[in-house]
């Protein structure tokens, strides 16, 4: 078994859809950002890659790069389980939580873990999505931005080294 951290940070700006692990959320404003900007799933594919030892997302998904120019985040989670799969890992489980003001996450947490646990393999009783605010401070908490904590959890199949 080994276990990754993931964090990811962008900021709101109008004229872009809100995705929020691959979701499109209802909300005026979306993520700024080189790719879709979902900051739940770039989270959750550096907690993969750093609990297999791969580096992180930008080391496999350059953001200067134009293949990646509006990409989906899903896609980028697709790649990333065939990355750590490749490598013989499974995943064991994720949790995540996602940081912000607005809007209220409540109604699209089911559909998130349901799309995240596709992606991986994986029952959607092993997601976990949670949504906190920071009462008002920092970058976050004063409607500007949108962050993301990952946990990943994955174990190596047996007869792969």
């Amino acid at each position: 078994m080994r276990a990754g951290f993931g964090y990811d940070l962008h900021r709101l700006v109008k004229g872009r859809p809100l995705i929020l692990g691959g979701v499109k959320v209802d909300y005026p404003m979306g993520l700024s950002g080189h790719s879709d900007a979902d900051v739940l799933l770039h989270a959750i594919i550096d907690s993969l890659l750093g609990a297999a030892g791969l580096g992180d997302i930008g080391r496999h998904f350059p953001p200067d790069e134009a293949a990646y120019k509006n990409i989906s985040s899903v896609t980028l989670l697709e790649r990333t389980t065939a990355l750590i799969g490749k490598k013989g890992f499974k995943v064991t489980n994720v949790d995540s939580t996602i940081v912000c003001e607005r809007p209220k996450l409540t109604a699209f947490m089911p559909m998130m873990r349901k799309k995240i646990a596709e992606v991986l393999g994986c029952p959607a009783e092993r997601v976990n999505v949670k949504a906190k605010t920071e009462e008002g401070l920092g970058l976050t908490g004063k409607g500007h931005a949108v962050s993301a904590y990952a946990v990943a959890l994955i174990y190596k199949r047996k007869g792969k080294r």
